[in-house]
């Protein structure tokens, strides 16, 4: 549960009141904190166009689409607005890949039993989970069969067939009671399990058209009961799938190898997907189409000021954050450092404002040395990013990541094709993308240490000076 705020930090001590990293999920935290002046210099509201597509969608063929952006821009909460957009024609169900699922492990099958549960939990709070009649009882005994069936083939896999058979065997006095046991069970599974053999991830990838079957039929008789008791249709949101742990391969097999399997459910989709996916060699294979949210600028593409862009962001931190908590000039200093990313943002007032206590208990505001600190400090993170990274299918010398930098900081022409360098820097977020006509810039940190290390000259503009 979110700390609790009525409105901006007024002093040093409650920074953390309000600048947590978290999305804003609640209408109420939505009408606090959210200020529209960051989409309006982003070069487009996709939410805009995200609900003009649903609309069409209503009553019609399934909306399916990719939504993308750098971690931090804001993704989750630009999501919050959407479905608060289309409330009055969608019910959405937010699945997070991140926490819900094993982020090193998932598979293809994984997911769509997610969509399955979270769908079936969702529709029985809401009283629209249909379990009475012979469709019903043949939709709980197909679900009980893919898992007792299952239970056979992991002879191998005692732990994890006991929670199943746990599960599977609790009846109840009515088919929620059998239903609700299996999805615990199979959560604790997905969530938790070790001991998955390859015989049992062969298995169950030779069952997926059952699973796709059993998804769709409680999809049709979810959405059947919706629409006759509210009007509503239902909205399946995958999120996080660009977080730390889910490595490149296993994105490229959900959406590459197994992207028509989604095709083939009956119901409206949004995945939240790493910038990177979509501009890979792959792109032109996922299923369905990419919505990107760009990047707030803080400096143009002549590295000049961008006026706008920091106003955007000053707006957003001080719905959050009393500007006397400031002394002059630093949260302008803190904004441009963070490139306009608002988690960055968030974590160097912070980090600024408990330097300022810990040196001076009797500290009122953020000053020099402060902000100074916590730009260091996120330099230096910025720093390691730009380093070997595990998530690069072959390592790239860092003499090819600098010289990519300084091509993109120069605006050579070239230096916006797509490749694995650009990849990378993108995925450390070394490189940042604007305003529609992608266009991409280095961001304000990595300029400083490009200029340390005598790749740039001392009095370039760009960086946090």
């Amino acid at each position: 549960m979110l700390p609790i705020a009525d409105g901006p930090a007024t002093d040093l001590d409650h920074l953390y009141l309000t600048l947590w990293p978290e999305p804003l999920t609640k209408p109420d935290d939505l009408r606090k904190y959210y200020r529209p002046q960051v989409n309006q210099v982003r070069g487009g509201d996709t939410v805009a166009r995200l609900s003009l597509k649903l609309q069409q969608g209503y009553r019609t063929l399934p909306f399916r689409a990719f939504v993308m952006g750098h971690r931090g821009v804001g993704k989750s909460t630009e999501i919050s607005r959407l479905l608060d957009r289309v409330k009055d024609q969608h019910v959405g169900v937010r699945l997070n890949i991140a926490t819900e699922l094993n982020p090193f492990s998932f598979k293809i099958f994984d997911v769509l039993l997610l969509m399955l549960i979270r769908l079936a939990e969702e529709a029985h709070r809401m009283e629209v989970l249909p379990l009475g009649g012979i469709l019903a009882e043949h939709l709980v005994s197909g679900i009980e069969q893919w898992f007792g069936t299952e239970q056979v083939k992991k002879s191998r896999g005692e732990s994890t067939a006991a929670s199943l058979e746990a599960g599977a065997g609790v009846k109840g006095d009515s088919l929620l009671a059998g239903l609700l046991g299996l999805f615990a069970s199979a959560k604790a599974e997905m969530k938790y399990a070790a001991d998955r053999t390859t015989q049992i991830v062969e298995y169950r990838l030779q069952r997926l058209p059952e699973l796709v079957d059993l998804c769709n039929r409680l999809i049709d008789v979810c959405n059947q009961t919706m629409m006759e008791k509210t009007g509503q249709e239902w909205l399946l949101v995958v999120e996080d799938l660009d977080k730390t742990g889910i490595s490149p391969q296993q994105l490229q097999d959900l959406f590459l190898q197994y992207g028509n399997v989604f095709h083939e459910l009956r119901v409206h989709m949004i995945f939240t997907i790493p910038v990177w996916l979509a501009v890979s060699p792959e792109a032109i294979r996922l299923p369905f189409d990419c919505y990107m949210i760009y990047d707030t600028p803080v400096y143009d593409q002549e590295h000049n000021p961008h006026e706008d862009g920091r106003a955007a962001v000053r707006a957003v931190l001080e719905a959050r954050v009393l500007p006397s908590l400031f002394a002059e000039g630093q949260m302008t200093r803190l904004i441009v450092a963070s490139g306009g990313n608002l988690r960055d943002l968030f974590a160097l007032v912070l980090d600024a404002g408990e330097g300022a206590r810990a040196r001076n208990p009797n500290a009122t505001m953020i000053g020099d040395d402060d902000a100074r600190a916590a730009i260091n400090k996120m330099r230096g993170d910025y720093r390691r990013r730009l380093g070997e990274s595990p998530y690069d299918a072959q390592p790239i010398p860092y003499s090819e990541k600098s010289a990519r930098l300084v091509a993109v900081y120069g605006g050579t022409p070239d230096s916006a094709i797509p490749d694995r360098v650009l990849y990378s820097l993108l995925r450390g977020r070394a490189i940042q993308e604007f305003n529609g006509d992608v266009w991409f810039g280095v961001h304000p940190l990595v300029v400083d240490i490009l200029k340390k290390q005598t790749h740039l000259k001392p009095q370039d503009p760009g960086g946090t000076d």
